[in-house]
């Protein structure tokens, strides 16, 4: 029944939460909570697959006492398979680095022990080791730039079995992108409520308020020099409960996508060399058209003095943060 163990040495290069694989010892390592609880659930249904009758333990690193790991994979009396999951790692006791590292050279027979570490540097010569005796590591980092989001969630609709235009996909990410959880939920929502083909109007349908007030909503009107849609798209978000350091993050992403793009102008520069999806790239440029190198600079500047102004270093966020899109509005095309 177990897993063939594997025989490489040195650093196992990461997997994907969806490329687990079962092993007598797997790591899955990174702070992104969904994927982490991803990747334990496909390794706990793959051993099951091999076996219905497999039984899941669960254990808390920080609760862990000495010979712990011993008594859950020693052989049961009716020899069935196990899966053994320690949660928390980085919250490991010395008793857990000590066993983990002594079990690595013999693991048991029919059982899979699968250690999640959510980020930290507590357990590191724990990691290491994991990592040296060639077990698989599955690699669970934190999904940040636009560009991986767009991917994450279109990957949700390919594997939902459901068709998804780009542009919907851009829609939702901009609506509910902050939070990886939160759009993969909506992902799921979308395709148990749509028939057809998901497309911008569906996106909006469910997430329309959101979609209009977003930081990237205002961010895109102030960038396009529209001053006044921009302040009404601001005041509507920040009357229905955005908070002001969002709204300035998404204001300074945009202008470091634009800076980043005029930047590369006449270089030759790929997409993939900026970080950046391609129609990301695509629409700087078409915004680049109405901007100076001066009116850029000084967007950036006034967009840094809001993001410190919102995040303690002055008196009322709400003023920053509109005299912020203000500045960057009247910036464009000069």
């Amino acid at each position: 029944m177990a897993a063939p163990r594997s025989s490489a040495r040195g650093k196992t290069p990461g997997l994907a939460w969806d490329e687990a694989t079962l092993a007598p010892v797997v790591l899955v390592h990174g702070a992104e909570g969904l994927l982490v609880d991803r990747a334990v659930e496909r390794l706990v249904g793959l051993a099951r697959e091999l076996d219905p009758e497999t039984e899941k333990t669960t254990v808390q690193a920080a609760l862990y006492q000495s010979g712990m790991l011993s008594v859950l994979t020693s052989p049961s009396l009716f020899a069935e398979p196990r899966i053994v999951v320690v949660e928390s790692v980085e919250a490991t006791t010395d008793a857990l680095m000590t066993d983990v590292i002594a079990y690595l050279s013999a693991p048991a027979d029919d059982v899979f022990l699968v250690l999640e570490h959510r980020g930290g540097v507590r357990g590191k010569k724990m990691l290491d080791a994991i990592r040296a005796s060639g077990a698989p590591v599955v690699t669970c980092d934190p999904i940040k730039k636009d560009a991986e989001k767009v991917a994450f969630a279109a990957a949700e609709f390919k594997r939902g079995g459901r068709r998804a235009t780009a542009g919907a996909v851009r829609a939702l990410v901009e609506a509910v992108g902050s939070d990886l959880r939160e759009l993969a939920a909506s992902c799921s929502q979308l395709m148990a409520d749509s028939e057809k083909t998901i497309d911008e109007t569906a996106v909006s349908r469910y997430y329309g308020g959101r979609v209009e007030a977003t930081g990237f909503r205002v961010a895109d009107a102030a960038i396009a020099g529209d001053a006044g849609q921009a302040v009404a798209l601001l005041r509507h978000a920040l009357d229905t409960g955005a908070d002001p350091v969002p709204v300035v993050a998404a204001l300074a992403m945009k202008l470091r996508t634009l800076a980043k793009v005029a930047g590369m102008r006449g270089r030759g520069g790929s997409a993939s060399d900026m970080g950046l999806a391609p129609w990301q790239v695509d629409r700087a440029r078409k915004d680049l058209a109405s901007w100076t190198p001066e009116g850029l600079a000084t967007a950036i500047t006034a967009t840094a003095q809001a993001d410190a102004e919102v995040k303690g270093a002055g008196r009322d966020p709400v003023f920053a943060v509109e005299r912020a899109v203000l500045t960057v509005a009247r910036s464009a095309g000069r």
